[in-house]
């Protein structure tokens, strides 16, 4: 797998997922498999797709196929969800069966509702998530301050009126090939 299409491991289950429209694509199926929410899970997802329709949660508004390597190693199309609608999905399965992720997810919504209230938190969170994969603190320190620059940038730019996306990525061309540029 490339790093577009990828597996992820929850409690030692694989869970493909793959890069689609710009957001993270995961199987319903191997969420269910990873949850031990059933020993079926093909028929269990079936029967939550309804469950899901009654809630108000229209699973075929949300749910898209995408092609993914199944284990015989062809590619298959397969019921996707983004992490947000895979999060809506798992809060339908009982508790007894996701407990362990809802309670990962209750400890990830906690951490963000204390980072609104003291910003500071997430930039604490940010350096403890770069040292645990390895960088090393001069690096941390100097991806800090090219946040905090480039966050000053765009917002000179945004005072000065520039206002679309596009105009944001031709300055920033602009300035890296006249920083880069060996010419």
């Amino acid at each position: 797998m490339n790093e577009q299409n990828a597996l992820v491991v929850f409690q030692d289950k694989k869970i493909r997922r793959i890069w689609y429209n710009n957001e993270w694509y995961f199987s319903v199926i191997d969420v269910i498999n990873a949850l031990e929410a059933s020993i079926i899970p093909k028929r269990y997802w079936s029967d939550l797709k309804a469950k899901l329709a009654e809630e108000g949660f229209e699973p075929y508004d949300k749910i898209v196929q995408l092609k993914l390597l199944a284990e015989d190693g062809k590619l298959r199309e397969t019921d996707c969800a983004n992490t947000k609608n895979m999060f809506r999905i798992i809060q339908s399965i009982p508790p007894q069966k996701a407990e362990p992720f809802k309670q990962w997810f209750a400890q990830v919504g906690y951490e963000r509702v204390e980072e609104i209230q003291n910003p500071e938190l997430a930039q604490k969170r940010m350096k403890e998530l770069y040292r645990a994969k390895g960088y090393s603190e001069d690096w941390i320190e100097k991806r800090v301050r090219g946040i905090v620059i480039r966050q000053e940038l765009t917002d000179e730019w945004k005072k000065r009126g520039v206002k679309e996306d596009k105009e944001y990525a031709i300055l920033t061309n602009e300035i890296s090939k006249a920083a880069f540029s060996k010419g």
